[in-house]
């Protein structure tokens, strides 16, 4: 299976648009938000033919962001945790570098998926891969905005440049 791991959209639809297009087009049948949707209008473009899964993120102010990604998929408020394929995955924001070592260090996970920084990045550490599919460009995170995939039955996480 192809997971979709997306995060950190603020509000930019033309970004939206092209990470939906690419989990359709790479076949994903589930997509995780990581949070910083910012407002509901960012949201209602991942209602696709995925289960859909999001986290809060600490720019995502507006409670009608919690209730439109419930109209059509799950939403875990500060963090997740998800069993797909049978592999364990921690979801969280990523807005304290703390949390996401402890989740990628107690063992409990086969992936962590976080955001927050805009740095896309995959890394494992002692059987967990901790992946950050990265964000829309910033000032202290120029890298275009990029999406990842990953495939559940042969663990290759592949980052999409999409900015």
């Amino acid at each position: 299976m192809q997971i979709g791991i997306v995060s950190d959209t603020h509000d930019n639809a033309s970004e939206v648009e092209a990470a939906v297009e690419t989990f359709a087009d790479t076949g994903c049948e589930t997509v995780v938000h990581c949070g910083d949707f910012v407002a509901p209008f960012s949201v209602t473009p991942f209602d696709g033919d995925w289960s859909f899964y999001a986290v809060r993120g600490n720019n995502d102010g507006e409670w009608a962001v919690q209730s439109t990604v419930k109209e059509f998929g799950t939403y875990f408020g500060e963090m997740g945790e998800l069993t797909i394929d049978g592999h364990t995955i921690a979801v969280y924001h990523g807005t304290s570098g703390e949390i996401v070592d402890a989740l990628v260090k107690c063992g409990s996970y086969d992936y962590v998926f976080h955001g927050h920084t805009h740095e896309r990045g995959s890394e494992e550490r002692g059987g967990t891969v901790r992946i950050n599919p990265g964000g829309i460009s910033i000032p202290l995170a120029p890298e275009p905005f990029s999406v990842a995939t990953l495939s559940t039955e042969t663990g290759e996480v592949k980052f999409h440049e999409l900015g």
